[in-house]
């Protein structure tokens, strides 16, 4: 299995497409945001640490195997500006499993980028790379992104009680999915304008 997302993915509203270091002044605005951050498996980022990561793993511009990701900028295409990302991990070779990830900038919120942003990956994840069922595990807390996996049409499959410490505390953890024939009939297939 390989995926090499197309350059760009549109949609709609938006422009998927590989981050590059050009990108860094943008990504800092959210990325380093310690708000953004706060249910994110990750710390606020430095000018630094994106520089590297870039040239890394949010660099990468395809998935050739288990363990890899690609992450797309998502930009408004009306103004260009990059309002967040999106990412797919390629979890499992054998039960061709994937997990998709997501964050934007906070003045995006509430005008539907991030659900068309991430119906698109999903698209990617099932039509294109022949995934079997995709998750998003999220903090419980974090209601936003709970309303944006069922706005998906993923299901709430797990809620992990205290699972995981949690930048310094115990926290609860749900788990999202979806199969290769629900996303057939789901709200974000539709949205997208595929029958």
């Amino acid at each position: 299995m390989q995926l090499t997302p197309p350059d760009p993915v549109t949609t709609a509203r938006l422009r998927l497409r590989p981050l590059t270091p050009r990108d860094v002044d943008a990504l800092l605005t959210y990325r380093g945001d310690a708000d953004v951050c706060r249910y994110l498996p990750f710390e606020p980022m430095t000018r630094e640490v994106l520089l590297s990561r870039l040239a890394g793993d949010l660099g990468r511009t395809r998935i050739t195997d288990e363990g890899q990701a690609v992450t797309l900028g998502v930009e408004d295409r009306g103004t260009g500006r990059l309002v967040g990302d999106v990412v797919l991990f390629f979890r499992s070779r054998e039960h061709a499993g994937g997990e998709i990830g997501y964050v934007f900038h906070p003045d995006a919120r509430g005008r539907g980028y991030a659900t068309e942003a991430c119906a698109a990956l999903l698209a990617l994840a099932f039509d294109d790379f022949g995934l079997h069922r995709v998750v998003a595990r999220l903090d419980s807390r974090n209601h936003a992104s709970a309303r944006l996996a069922a706005r998906l049409g993923m299901r709430r499959e797990a809620h992990f009680v205290r699972n995981e410490l949690f930048k310094g505390v115990w926290s609860d953890e749900l788990v999202f999915a979806m199969l290769v024939e629900e996303w057939a009939t789901s709200p974000a297939r539709a949205a997208l304008g595929k029958h």
